[in-house]
């Protein structure tokens, strides 16, 4: 069930009361090579829909000042597109949602002017001036321009089962859903940024692909991801692996759950799932993040079932992320140091329970790692 595909999962959600309060996004992670000098870089695409019910004939900015003395909540398709590393830098380019094609079938399918998504390719650009950053701090962008035209493999999902299944989904049980179709992707094509060309190599790309779709967002939000893996034991790549980790604080209608993460790895072929929503694993997890380091944002995580142990470190350099930005559906922009970056190193220790006994089954170093935290600085929300 792991690592069974699901491209209904990816399917459009935003049907029934969710139209009118809930969001919908596909998120795309890969890396390029500069062709002038052979850097790598790490990119990021993501298509966000919120509130279609709402739409009007302009994009509904929920930050616009005289939108929220209206009480106008956000509608939109924002397209989302940037770089981590050297110059981190987000963009945003918004479009009313009434002039987006949004295919209700499956495979899914967004299409606006020449930004395209679907589930082997994406497509389009964003162009933000410094003046229009600046006039125009509802549009929460940066300034710099961005295209890209990439295909796209998604090679090893993680299914989180029955918590995002269509009987919950149908219920809107859960304030915030997650589908990981391409937690092993490989992407290929190109990018063009801030007139930088890149290649995106099938080889190389180290590719993340998922969505997420509900009422609101968690806090604290915690995403770990990478499916480039050396064995320390080995010494060699490992070709058919991958991790995930993510949640937060989840609620089911309403309530908050204690801080809660689902959590996969594959090694080579071999699917280990933490995932808290399957009571007969008896998941028990520790997590720590820590920001205290002026260099460096650190995570730790040691998940446990009934089958395995795994333990997760990874840090990622301040100066290579940025504080993603995002406004929920009721137009409240809690985020405000949502730490993001797509360039975490570290370890991770992966152990069977055989016979009373831990065995070792790998200690790995990983890198190209997608990493996510933030906490609403207000105590009292959420």
């Amino acid at each position: 069930m792991l690592t069974r595909h699901d491209p209904n999962r990816d399917a459009f959600m935003l049907h029934g009361p969710l139209a009118a309060h809930g969001y919908d996004w596909w998120w795309h992670s890969f890396t390029g090579t500069d062709i002038a000098t052979g850097e790598e870089t790490p990119f990021f695409v993501e298509y966000f829909i919120v509130n279609p019910a709402l739409a009007e004939d302009e994009p509904v900015l929920g930050q616009l000042p005289e939108n929220k003395e209206a009480g106008k909540r956000p509608s939109y398709l924002m397209v989302k597109a940037g770089a981590w590393g050297k110059q981190p830098v987000q963009l945003h380019r918004f479009f009313s949602l009434r002039k987006v094609d949004i295919s209700e079938r499956v495979p899914y399918m967004v299409t606006a002017e020449d930004c395209l998504a679907t589930e082997d390719r994406i497509c389009g650009s964003v162009s933000v001036s410094e003046e229009a950053a600046s006039a125009h701090p509802e549009w929460m962008s940066d300034s710099g321009e961005m295209t890209w035209d990439l295909a796209i493999r998604k090679e090893i999902p993680f299914n989180v089962g029955y918590g995002a299944s269509k009987p919950l989904r149908d219920m809107e049980a859960f304030q915030m859903y997650w589908h990981a179709e391409g937690m092993k992707s490989s992407y290929e094509g190109t990018v063009c940024l801030n007139g930088r060309e890149y290649r995106v190599s099938w080889e190389g790309s180290y590719g993340y692909a998922d969505k997420n779709w509900g009422r609101d967002f968690t806090s604290p939000w915690v995403w770990l991801s990478s499916n480039c893996l050396k064995s320390r034991l080995s010494g060699k790549m490992l070709q058919n692996s991958a991790f995930d980790i993510g949640g937060g604080r989840p609620k089911i209608y309403f309530v908050p759950l204690d801080r809660r993460l689902l959590g996969a790895m594959v090694y080579e072929g071999k699917a280990y799932d933490f995932n808290f929503s399957k009571l007969h694993l008896h998941v028990h997890m520790d997590f720590a993040f820590s920001e205290e380091d002026p260099e460096y944002v650190t995570w730790h995580v040691r998940q446990e079932t009934i089958h395995a142990v795994m333990e997760t470190e990874i840090r990622c350099p301040k100066r290579k992320m940025l504080f993603v930005r995002y406004e929920a559906p009721d137009g409240s922009m809690r985020h405000q140091r949502l730490w993001n970056g797509g360039g975490g190193f570290g370890t991770i220790r992966l152990w069977e329970k055989k016979d009373g006994q831990l065995v070792l089954v790998d200690e790995m170093e990983t890198t190209h790692v997608g990493c996510e935290y933030g906490e609403y600085q207000e105590e009292d929300i959420g």
